[in-house]
Order: C-alpha cells, then sequence, then structure tokens
C-alpha cells in the first residue's frame, strides 16, 4: 500500500468509525508507526486535515470544531490531464525564466507548484523525467518589445509599432490600440485596433521590430466585438465574413479528427462508411490551407470551390517539386 493509498485508508476509517485507536490504524494498515506517524504529519501540513488525538476517546478524530473541518477533502488520486498540464507546463515556464526583477517571487512559486506535484508518491523530478510537455514552432519574442505592450496593453496607452510583414517581406509603422495579448499555438499575439486601418488587426510580438508606448489613452473595443470579429474565423487569421469549409477525412484519418476541436463552432459527422465529415468557419484561409495539407491524402475539401481549387493549386505546386528534374 503506497502513501496515497494510505492516506485515503486513513480518510475512511475516520469516516467509519470517527474515532480511530492508533493500533486500529497500523494493524489495517500493516505500517510501522514511524510511518504512521510521518503520514500524520503530511495530512496535518501539507493537506490541512483537522486531524487530532483525543485523549478522552483514546483514539484520533478530525476535529469538528476547526473551520477546515467542512471543507476538507483529499484530492483526487491524481492529478487530471488538464491539471498536470498546467502544472508542468508552468514548472516548465518558470525554470526557462531568464534571472530578473520576478526572482524572488518566482522561487516561492516554483517550489509551491513542485510541492504540489508531490502529492500522489511521484517526486517532480520524477514526473518532469516520466512527462513531457513539449512546445513546437515556438518563435523566439524579445522581452523588451513583449513588456512594452504589455505596460501598453495594462495602462490603456496606444502603442507605436514597427512590424515586420513576413509574406511582404517589409516593415510598417503603425499606431495601434491594443486590446489584449493571446497565446495560440506556442507563440505570442497581440489583438488590437489599428489606427492606420481603421480596423482590428492581430500582430505577431515576434515580428515587432520597435514598440513605443504614446502618451495617448487606447481606444476600447467591446469583449463581445473583439470575439465576433477576432474569434470567428480559423485559427489566428480574423474576419467577422466567414465561410465554411467542408472537409471530408477518410476511415483511417477520421479516427483521429473526429476527436479534435478545429473551432469552437465546428460541426463534424460520421458517415456509414466511415468517413468523417467536418465543417469549419473560417474568414482567411492561409492557416486553413496548411492545417489540410498536412493530412495529405487523406483528406478532401469538398466546399467551398474556391478553398477547394486553392488546396489543389497548392498541393499541385507542392508536387511539381519532386517531379522537376534535378
Amino acid at each position: 500500500m503506497n502513501r496515497t493509498e494510505r492516506f485515503y485508508r486513513i480518510q475512511k476509517l475516520l469516516a467509519q468509525r470517527r474515532v480511530v485507536p492508533r493500533e486500529v490504524f497500523l494493524e489495517d494498515m500493516e505500517i510501522s508507526l514511524a510511518t504512521f506517524k510521518r503520514d500524520l504529519e503530511y495530512l496535518r501540513d501539507r493537506m490541512s486535515m483537522p486531524l487530532i488525538w483525543d485523549r478522552e476517546l483514546g483514539g484520533y478524530r478530525l476535529d469538528e470544531m476547526d473551520p477546515a473541518h467542512a471543507t476538507f477533502q483529499l484530492p483526487g488520486l491524481w492529478f487530471s490531464s488538464e491539471e498536470i498540464y498546467a502544472l508542468l507546463a508552468m514548472e516548465q515556464l518558470l525554470d526557462t525564466l531568464q534571472p530578473g526583477l520576478l526572482g524572488p517571487q518566482v522561487r516561492p512559486l516554483r517550489s509551491r507548484i513542485r510541492q504540489i506535484l508531490t502529492e500522489g508518491d511521484r517526486s517532480p523530478d520524477e514526473l518532469t523525467r516520466r512527462i513531457r510537455v513539449l512546445s513546437q514552432g515556438a518563435r523566439q519574442v524579445e522581452p523588451r518589445h513583449f513588456q512594452t505592450c504589455a505596460t501598453a496593453l495594462l495602462s490603456r496607452r496606444r502603442l507605436r509599432l514597427e512590424h515586420h510583414r513576413r509574406q511582404e517581406g517589409d516593415s510598417l509603422v503603425r499606431d495601434i490600440s491594443p486590446q489584449r495579448l493571446v497565446h495560440y499555438r506556442d507563440n505570442w499575439y497581440l489583438d488590437g485596433w489599428c489606427h492606420l486601418r481603421k480596423a482590428l488587426r492581430t500582430f505577431s510580438v515576434d515580428a515587432i521590430e520597435s514598440a513605443t508606448v504614446l502618451n495617448k489613452p487606447a481606444m476600447d473595443i467591446k469583449e463581445e466585438t473583439l470575439d465576433e470579429v477576432l474569434g470567428s474565423g480559423f485559427g489566428i487569421f480574423s474576419g467577422a465574413k466567414t465561410e465554411t469549409a467542408v472537409l471530408r477525412f477518410n476511415p483511417k484519418r477520421a479516427r483521429w479528427v473526429s476527436r479534435e476541436q478545429w473551432h469552437p463552432a465546428q460541426e463534424g459527422a460520421l458517415e456509414l462508411d466511415g468517413y468523417y465529415v467536418l465543417k469549419v468557419p473560417y474568414s482567411d484561409a492561409r492557416e486553413l490551407c496548411m492545417d489540410i495539407m498536412k493530412y495529405g491524402p487523406d483528406v478532401e475539401v469538398l466546399a467551398p470551390d474556391s478553398l477547394r481549387k486553392q488546396v489543389a493549386g497548392l498541393l499541385r505546386e507542392a508536387a511539381a517539386r519532386y517531379t522537376s528534374p534535378a
């Protein structure tokens, strides 16, 4: 019986008998007195279990006078997938943080995260060795540009950005009213109202070449408007005006795709022959095309015709690189 199992056994015996003599615990769990004392110390100090020794009744019981009694419960046997991901991702992020002003605040936070990770008889070192949180395609962000963006965002001031446009190969200076920072697919983006284009735009923070906080108040855009314009399309590309992509995956690939979420407003249906039809809204096809093409021959674009032709053209162009003479 490991430590976690003993904790739950202790809780169960207390619930069944209300007052439990020390000998009952030792005999039931087949442990030594020293081990039992360590378990009690951990339950009291680390899990705030209101456990006391009642001299008159000759056993241990939960202190009903303790305010923690009404709300106390042991955590689940172990972390859920979301919890372990969040904890390990935070631990990994803090581990890579460069020395700076946050050092004194980060140290106790890391310590607390590692303390949480010890629950369930697993050491933090063993967890991080056996469970990996991998990042892929993350682009390096200049710390001072990120700090400037965050300062303007939270102080509600306008920003003057010199932003590199990768597709055009040039840079453009523009003033924006920052609305929110978004972490998406391991990269940072800044949503803002562009005063040059008079519209909402999304900027890759890693593509910012210079950033200056202006002494002008930022324009505030309602959260509902941000979600409608920036959240209605597919992926990071915004646009309130959307079309619906209809994608058909073969039975082999359907086993995976049918369990994936491509968009909050997607619709999906399995067909009798095992194919899976997925419908997703999009306003700009660039990111959607990349996601479609990674499935190669396992997917077909059924609609709209413009997207079907665009993907077909990209596939022909890619195939030509393997058929042309070297």
